[in-house]
């Protein structure tokens, strides 16, 4: 369990406290490319640790990420227009660029010194993987670029989404590391009692922690059959990286190799984007949008899950996920239909901040034991002026997460020897 304490420190986002101070000091997947495509296109609203902000993609193809609010009288620059690369306030015209610079002063006379004095809160931004980067902490810490393998992949083996979550970004996250439940929560077939996360339910957990974070491997005892094992990463501050590679996946279509993970970014204190990335395991085989939408729709955010415009899903808190009592009794251990959705019906029924003072640990909590002590370290090392782990990219950039049944009697790290690699 945390402490009350230790639990505010973590979980609080915003500028000026401890946990939003150390968040700050990494890039932050800020938006999809998608959702500002067009150059010269419509402004799009942004919050992330608690602040509002505006991106846009200027004439030349860069995004801007800027205050939400003009620095003249505080209009939305939601409502502003977007043109010759620059963001103009339809307030009074009050024009900038992505860097924050005013261009443009309608408003005043032409020999008017507040030209070069005005300016917006702006933040830099790279385009990768599908994702806008921004980083929003001191200019001069400002870290290189993240490097991960799936921001390598070419478009025909990358696949990213998000999902809008109703909850503090830590118990998101704390799921997503949380390999036991996947025996419990995510049994689509109460039938099959030989699907490997289900024969064995208690999987051993061991640990490794890293520059990065730490690598966590869990063994589930198959018998005579072996062990399944799981290779996951935990990479700083708020990603998960695990392999997608058996042909068993709990009922999922599985035909092409893929590895996978998550982003769980604040919105503020008490929302959460997830963003689900996949990219492919093998040169050979790509990742088509059928195969794409297909996963998505198991996990229950495909298209067709999600309310129209926006990326909260259908099946959520005000409709109780849409669990069926029948299909629970005789099919599946929950009776929602889509692991992701099963996972939030847990997450967000916790509470927006869940009070970890209350908790009872057990051995199959030592992933998010281990996440917890490594981030409330890394808070206290940007507190005292340090640099927390996984700044730097090539701490992250040639590790890959696998999973696979390993026959009885060899070691895991000898089958998995060439499958922990990158090779994008």
């Amino acid at each position: 369990m945390l402490s009350r304490e230790d639990n505010e420190r973590i979980t609080r986002v915003g500028a000026g406290t401890p946990g939003g101070e150390f968040f700050r000091r990494y890039w932050q997947a800020a938006l999809l490319s998608s959702e500002v495509a067009e150059p010269d296109g419509a402004p799009v609203r942004v919050r992330i640790l608690g602040e509002d902000l505006i991106a846009f993609r200027s004439t030349d193809g860069v995004v801007g990420l800027v205050d939400a609010y003009c620095p003249h009288r505080r209009a939305p620059m939601f409502y502003g227009r977007n043109e010759e690369c620059g963001l103009r306030c339809v307030y009074h015209g009050w024009k900038f660029d992505v860097d924050g610079n005013c261009v443009d002063l309608p408003s005043e006379p032409a020999d008017s010194p507040m030209k070069s004095k005005a300016k917006i809160k702006s933040y830099p931004t790279f385009d990768a993987g599908g994702v806008i980067w921004a980083y929003m902490g001191p200019p001069d810490l400002q870290p290189p670029r993240p490097d991960y393998e799936w921001l390598r992949v070419p478009a025909s083996h990358s696949f990213i989404s998000k999902t809008y979550e109703a909850c503090n970004y830590l118990q998101a996250m704390e799921g997503g590391l949380d390999t036991s439940h996947s025996s419990h929560l995510h049994n689509l077939n109460l039938a099959d009692k030989n699907q490997p996360r289900v024969k064995d339910g208690a999987p051993k957990i061991t640990i490794d922690e890293t520059d990065y974070g730490y690598r966590y491997i869990s063994h589930r005892n198959l018998g005579e059959d072996g062990s399944y094992v799981r290779a996951y990463h935990f990479i700083m501050p708020f990603q998960s990286a695990r392999g997608d590679i058996t042909k068993w996946s709990g009922g999922a279509r599985n035909d092409v190799p893929t590895l996978n993970g998550h982003l769980w970014v604040p919105i503020d204190d008490e929302q959460t984007i997830v963003y689900n990335w996949m990219c492919g395991y093998d040169e050979n085989v790509p990742i088509t949008p059928e195969y794409a939408e297909e996963k998505e729709a198991w996990f229950g955010r495909g298209v067709e899950d999600h309310v129209p415009g926006t990326f909260q899903l259908k099946a959520n808190g005000s409709n109780d996920y849409m669990v069926d009592r029948a299909i629970q009794k005789t099919q599946t251990s929950t009776g929602i239909r889509g692991v992701n959705t099963q996972d939030f019906a847990l997450q967000e029924g916790m509470g927006p901040i869940v009070n970890r003072s209350k908790e009872y640990l057990g051995t199959s909590d030592r992933a998010i034991i281990t996440m917890r002590k490594v981030l409330l370290e890394a808070i206290g090392t940007v507190e005292k002026g340090g640099d927390p782990r996984g700044l730097d990219p090539e701490t992250s950039r040639n590790i890959r997460p696998h999973d696979d049944i390993v026959p009885k009697g060899m070691d895991w790290e000898d089958a998995f020897a060439q499958d922990l690699i990158a090779k994008w």
